[in-house]
């Protein structure tokens, strides 16, 4: 008998199918009776397969299935692991694919011109919420898959970056969704603690995959500051804003404490929905005062809701404009005390750092190898230059070779359609 046990992994029997759950976000249904077919047409064996205490359990005497099978779940996971919040199959980018990381606003990196870079690993989102501005979750009715970049790709890239960038740089961890979900998540903040160039560690973060082992990890591996996403103090109204019935906003304020006491910093970032949760900004205030947040930053970040084209835009929304919010923030400080709640990039330490040069202009038309499918319908993904290319509106597939016509380079970012 043997028991089959893989590093970060553990298996579930699903039935006829068993599930191998990999560094607890991502996990990949593999067919009994397929992996059984593989023992028997290499070993002329007829195994049994089953789960047992988290490993895969195979009724053979022959040490040698145990490394065959190994290999076979290795050389098939990537074409089926799927991402377990939000159940959309997941294509993992790393260095053979030869994909570009800067260029796209899914995963990679993205300068917006200051010390600050923007680092997606993952996208995807185990909440729904109401006002999201990328219509993630899992109950998105758009994002057709996900992606996950590997850790030692992802730092080779952002070497390049902070090569170019210079030093005292934040390294703020976020995303189209919840960046906890990205399967090294302590090890790329212990290696971004490493770079000489870094000097800041941010994440935003709603909070809910936190626990109290978590939390010590990432202060361990040097974890700076969480931005968490905190809309409601009441329970049901957050689980509305929220989009899931299993919210748990004590689990969410218990953590926000645990990372105040993990001597990392927290700033409540509230998305403000003038006539849902407007009425609860005392409350954040001092929920803010209580946990001790804002040590080193600023302890909240209000922040207005905007529809966004692609977003889904509730109609109970009521849309504030940004003067009228900015005059409301101050009457806010003036009447609590807290300061401050119109922020300024100096706040956070940030400046004006010369920009990545653009690989593209407005208008130009390029020649651009589609490499892989975009997260909505119509949208694939194309490289040139050693950049990414966000191609919407097109029937082109993986492999061919196209002429883009690029609409919009804004921080780096290109955008563009099938000439």
């Amino acid at each position: 008998m043997i028991e089959l046990r893989l590093p970060h992994s553990r298996f579930e029997d699903m039935g006829e199918k068993v599930r191998l759950i990999w560094r607890e976000t991502l996990y990949a249904d593999f067919d009994k009776s397929e992996i059984e077919r593989a023992i028997r047409k290499k070993f002329r064996v007829s195994p049994e397969i089953s789960v047992r205490d988290g490993a895969l359990v195979i009724n053979t005497d022959n040490e040698k299935v145990e490394g065959y099978v190994a290999l076979y779940i290795q050389n098939n996971l990537g074409g089926l692991l799927r991402n377990r919040y939000t159940r959309r199959k997941v294509i993992y980018i790393h260095e053979g694919l030869d994909v570009p990381l800067l260029g796209y606003n899914a995963f990679g990196l993205i300068d917006r011109g200051t010390n600050l870079i923007q680092i997606r690993g993952v996208s995807g989102c185990n909440l729904s919420c109401i006002f999201c501005s990328v219509d993630e979750g899992p109950y998105s009715r758009t994002r057709k898959l996900d992606y996950v970049v590997d850790i030692d790709y992802l730092m080779k890239w952002f070497n390049d970056v902070a090569r170019i960038k210079g030093r005292g740089l934040e390294a703020h961890l976020d995303g189209q969704g919840e960046p906890l979900i990205y399967p090294f998540r302590v090890e790329l903040v212990q290696a971004l603690r490493e770079h000489p160039n870094v000097s800041v560690i941010s994440m935003q973060s709603n909070g809910t995959l936190l626990n109290d082992k978590l939390v010590e990890e990432l202060a361990e591996a040097g974890l700076d500051r969480v931005n968490l996403s905190l809309h409601s103090l009441n329970p049901e109204k957050a689980k509305m804003l929220m989009g899931m019935k299993s919210y748990d906003l004590e689990h969410v304020l218990d953590m926000a404490e645990a990372l105040v006491n993990a001597g990392i910093d927290v700033l409540i970032a509230p998305v403000i929905i003038f006539g849902i949760n407007d009425d609860e900004a005392e409350a954040f205030i001092e929920f803010a005062r209580k946990i001790g947040a804002g040590k080193r930053w600023p302890a909240l970040g209000f922040q207005n809701y905007v529809p966004y084209k692609f977003g889904r835009n509730p109609t109970i929304a009521k849309v504030k404009p940004f003067k009228e919010f900015y005059a409301w923030l101050r009457k806010l400080e003036e009447k609590t005390g807290m300061k401050p709640l119109v922020l300024k990039p100096i706040h956070f330490g940030m400046e004006k750092r010369e920009f990545i040069p653009l690989a593209f202009r407005p208008g130009e038309i390029v020649k651009a190898e589609v490499v892989l499918p975009g997260r909505i319908e119509g949208e694939m993904l194309a490289k040139a230059r050693n950049r990414l290319i966000e191609v919407v509106g097109t029937k082109a597939e993986i492999g061919d070779r196209i002429r883009v016509r690029i609409v919009r380079t804004r921080h780096g970012i290109y955008i563009g359609t099938e000439v």
